[in-house]
């Protein structure tokens, strides 16, 4: 591999924030970039969780601070990343990951379940994102990579309003590029199918799920959390200055056939 190369794709130099990345995807996430030298910033709402994270990370000799705030909470947010950016540096690369899910059929499902998914999900996008591209619109450079999902082109039942907070998130990711790119910030979004995770231990578990989904699923088996850093680096790096308001699925090729 030439120097040219290994430097389109570094993270060297550049900061992270990783919002929900205590845990799950975003941690295996948060990994990957500061394997490619990205200096990280952990995001949790409990504080614990996100030491720990950033401890892990430590203990293989990389670089993580953490930011606690709730991404639903914009003053929190903007108090959170104005600290960031005075105390420890520049926000180069922000990837919005802080996600829930709840499920129940839609006839049944509470209005109260629907305001807090949309917050989180859709809400603390909004905020976050506004809230650090102030700073890279200022420097004329960022790299915004949006968590998304293979159910924002996919539907299942009991799970409609995810399934739109993922599907509006996927639209924000457009009109954020329509708004920023000009300014020199690239804005993406990063779609998973299904992957094996504490979280969704339950399907995991589940044979008949399990089944289920290595049969509609081209490479026929779940994900690994690990299999998500490659196409997270690329959308973090240099590699990809000329990506734009697009969604890159990594679902085992899901989304591909019928």
């Amino acid at each position: 591999m030439t120097n040219e190369t290994l430097r389109l794709f570094g993270l060297h130099g550049r900061r992270a924030l990783v919002t929900g990345s205590g845990r799950g995807i975003g941690l295996a996430l948060a990994g990957g970039l500061a394997r490619a030298g990205a200096a990280l910033v952990i995001n949790a709402r409990n504080e614990a969780q996100a030491a720990e994270a950033a401890a892990r990370l430590r203990d293989e000799g990389l670089e993580a601070d953490i930011a606690v705030f709730d991404v639903a909470d914009a003053q929190a947010v903007t108090r959170a990343v104005d600290e960031i950016e005075a105390h420890l540096g520049p926000i180069d690369i922000l990837f919005n990951n802080a996600g829930i899910q709840k499920r129940a059929p839609l006839d049944q499902f509470a209005a109260s379940d629907w305001d807090e998914l949309m917050r989180v999900n859709l809400d603390g996008v909004f905020h976050v994102s506004k809230a650090v591209a102030r700073h890279m619109l200022a420097r004329g450079r960022g790299k915004i990579v949006n968590i998304s999902s293979v159910q924002s082109a996919l539907a299942r039942p009991t799970i409609a309003p995810y399934a739109a907070s993922k599907g509006a998130l996927r639209m924000l990711t457009q009109g954020m590029c329509a708004d920023w790119a000009r300014h020199g910030i690239q804005i993406n979004a990063l779609a998973p199918g299904y992957f094996a995770t504490d979280l969704n231990r339950a399907l995991v578990d589940d044979p008949e799920f399990s089944e289920w989904l290595c049969k509609r699923t081209p490479a026929g088996r779940w994900g690994r959390v690990e299999e998500l850093c490659g196409a997270a680096v690329f959308l973090a790096s240099e590699a990809s200055n000329f990506v734009n308001g697009q969604t890159l699925f990594v679902d085992g090729g899901m989304t591909s056939v019928v």
